[in-house]
């Protein structure tokens, strides 16, 4: 099969990579409302390491369906800090809950009664229960193609991972991926995890 991007609509397209950049990680990304101990959380798989001097990651963010700009852009582009986790498997249902759209400064952590941990030396929450999670603050942030979306770029401060998937050999941390089990995107409403795809539709 052969497809000529040239020849296609907007969403035709993202529908091609979709399916075919797979399986994508996803960033599961808490950031702060601006209001007293309420955080957004919502999962972005247009993700991935961009740098390691400096530890930079980057973020696709588009339009909510009303046009306006997602919470996340917003959250991140006025409070410079942000949250990026990876989910297991077993979290699927919750991640993909928290694709849900709600109006700004609802939180999805609220409404999924979600539990929060201290960030050892960061001003940010973590998940609970997300076994990686990554203290980040903005780099940089372009406007992008002619939708238009958001490449937020975010420089890694902290780390923090359960200490049940990782070990350190020789200076190296080696990480258990069959144990950590981490969720990956595939196309419409298909994840993967462990070499198996499963599917849960998006909310509405």
């Amino acid at each position: 099969m052969y497809i000529d991007f040239a020849d296609l609509l907007s969403n035709q397209v993202y529908h091609c990579m979709t399916q075919t950049i797979v399986p994508r990680p996803i960033a599961w990304v808490l950031s702060d409302n601006g209001q007293p101990t309420s955080y957004n959380l919502a999962p972005f798989s247009y993700f991935t390491a961009i740098s390691s001097d400096p530890p930079l990651i980057m973020l696709s963010v588009g339009k909510k369906p009303d046009g306006s700009d997602k919470d996340t852009k917003v959250n991140i582009q006025n409070g410079k800090y942000c949250v990026v986790h990876i989910a297991s498997a077993e979290q699927a249902k919750q991640v993909t809950e928290s694709a849900k759209t709600l109006p700004y400064g609802e939180s999805e952590i609220v409404q999924q009664q979600l539990e929060l941990a201290s960030f050892e030396g960061f001003a940010l929450p973590r998940l609970a229960d997300a076994p990686i999670a990554m203290a980040c603050e903005l780099f940089e942030m372009q406007s992008i193609g002619n939708t238009p979306q958001s490449m937020i770029i975010l420089k890694v401060l902290h780390l923090y991972i359960e200490e049940q998937f990782a070990t350190m050999n020789e200076g190296r941390m080696d990480l258990d991926t069959n144990a950590l089990n981490p969720l990956g995107r595939l196309g419409g409403g298909e994840y993967w995890a462990n070499g198996q795809s499963f599917t849960i539709q998006r909310p509405k």
